[in-house]
């Protein structure tokens, strides 16, 4: 069975791949409407859109005044109108020939299915420095939700819309948001299923979803740490 689909993506400066991305989409997730939320890229990534031929099926939000994943991705829920809902990064778009499997895992019964890194099959290809760092704040999420679930971080999923009904997103911070999001899906009983995945290096740099530098990378961390520990004590 194939379901309608919407499928979140998030940009800001991505010019150099958003055209790849869109085209991956179409081609491998089959019925799926494409939300995409511009932080006011001043780049050309919209206009790259907009030149692309068929692209009448993309839903573009352009905001320009408030930027962060967190907030965007709510922004792109709000949009949102089908049943299965997924989000995958602009530049791993490669990916998206994983959904037509996470489809049927939540048509078999699964409320969610996340990408994962941390599962038998599953590696990270990064910089030793990016791969360790998030192999061990996935550890210290399990161990400290007492979870399940491996790869809190990785963000690409495809779930049912019902989950929502249940369990709000916090649309603020980074990728942070996704970790309290998920600690909740599991304390609110919906099943998790992670598909594994390989992690390559960043083939275009994305400024707004890698640190460009080691205080932005060390400042996001700890972030990352303070909103996880936080989440435990937030009813949801």
């Amino acid at each position: 069975m194939i379901n309608n689909k919407s499928i979140i993506i998030c940009t800001y400066n991505e010019v150099g791949n958003i055209s790849i991305a869109v085209q991956d989409i179409k081609k491998n997730i089959k019925n799926s409407e494409i939300i995409l939320v511009d932080d006011n890229s001043t780049d050309g990534t919209i206009n790259e859109i907009n030149n692309t031929k068929n692209n009448n099926d993309i839903k573009i939000i352009l905001r320009k005044k408030t930027r962060g994943l967190g907030s965007a991705f709510l922004r792109g829920l709000i949009e949102s109108k089908e049943d299965y809902i997924g989000w995958i990064d602009t530049n791993m778009t490669y990916l998206t020939t994983k959904f037509s499997e996470m489809e049927k895992l939540l048509n078999e019964g699964q409320d969610i299915v996340i990408l994962s890194r941390y599962v038998d099959g599953g590696k990270d290809e990064r910089p030793i420095l990016r791969s360790l760092t998030s192999k061990y704040l996935n550890l210290f999420c399990k161990i400290l939700f007492r979870s399940k679930v491996k790869d809190f971080t990785s963000g690409m999923f495809l779930m049912k819309r019902n989950i929502l009904n249940e369990v709000s997103v916090l649309g603020y911070g980074h990728g942070d948001f996704f970790i309290e999001f998920l600690y909740n899906v599991e304390r609110k009983g919906f099943k998790i299923y992670e598909l594994p995945y390989v992690q390559k290096k960043d083939l275009v740099p994305i400024k707004s979803k890698s640190a460009p530098n080691i205080i932005k990378f060390i400042h996001y961390g700890i972030k990352y740490i303070i909103r996880t520990v936080t989440s435990m004590f937030r009813g949801n």
